[in-house]
């Protein structure tokens, strides 16, 4: 039997690199929590590309976009930009140990109140045959657009992704009443790795005491080995959602 080759995923929403209220920059913090998981694939919402007045108050604000900045030596990311405003703009973004050959960013906001993206790309695994295709998204926070931006996903897979072959949708999905779990999984068949390994998503948010599960990893294609939810008082300061992650494995 061939061996499994495992990945470490992330998904965080790292507020922008702000505090609770935006009082302080706590940027380097989530970095050195991110560098602590060693992630293979992280996959970050709220992701501030740019930002003036926010440079000009925080003093260690970085020179770079908040994807460039938290992107360890050797790996590489992407950058999906959604929301554009004066000072600047935010979207998602993935950052990876593995190449990122292909990408792409795909609006789908609903209205023009939130901007939304899907930010969609093909990572080379080293030992895979197939790319790993991966999906960030940050759903809406109205549960009409919800509704829309779900079936606006499975389009894209539908069309872009083969329909055999390791698959990862991550991020803030915003599902305060847990509808997207059963129509991904009718839609698309795919399943939600807290559900798979303990019966139920993760509650994520707030970072301080979690109570709803907002954020979620759902795959196709690939196995559960573990599940871990980073909370404490170490990762609550840094962001009001908590950061989830997943090892998961494919037999080559």
């Amino acid at each position: 039997m061939a061996r499994p080759r495992s990945v470490n995923v992330v998904t965080y929403n790292i507020h922008k690199g702000l505090s609770q209220f935006n009082r302080r920059l706590v940027l380097h913090g989530i970095r050195d929590k991110l560098n602590l998981l060693q992630a293979d694939v992280a996959f970050l919402q709220e992701v501030q590309g740019k930002h003036e007045s926010n440079a000009r108050r925080h003093v260690s604000w970085p020179e770079t976009g908040q994807h460039e900045f938290l992107t360890h030596e050797g790996s590489h990311s992407v950058y999906g930009m959604n929301a554009v405003y004066q000072d600047g703009h935010h979207g998602n973004a993935v950052v990876s140990r593995h190449p990122i050959p292909v990408w792409e960013n795909i609006d789908v906001s609903h209205h023009p109140m939130e901007s939304r993206g899907l930010l969609h790309c093909e990572v080379q695994v080293e030992g895979w045959k197939e790319p790993l295709h991966c999906i960030n998204v940050h759903l809406g926070l109205w549960a009409r657009s919800r509704r829309f931006q779900l079936e606006w996903l499975t389009e894209r897979i539908r069309a872009a992704v083969p329909k055999k072959g390791p698959l990862i949708v991550a991020g803030d999905f915003n599902d305060w009443h847990r509808k997207a779990s059963n129509y991904l999984e009718d839609e698309l068949g795919l399943y939600e790795v807290f559900e798979k390994a303990e019966g139920r998503p993760a509650r994520s948010y707030p970072a301080q005491m979690p109570f709803f599960s907002l954020d979620r990893i759902y795959v196709r294609d690939l196995n559960v080995d573990s599940v871990h939810r980073h909370a404490g008082a170490g990762w609550s300061r840094l962001s009001d959602h908590v950061a989830l992650a997943a090892k998961l494995s494919r037999f080559a």
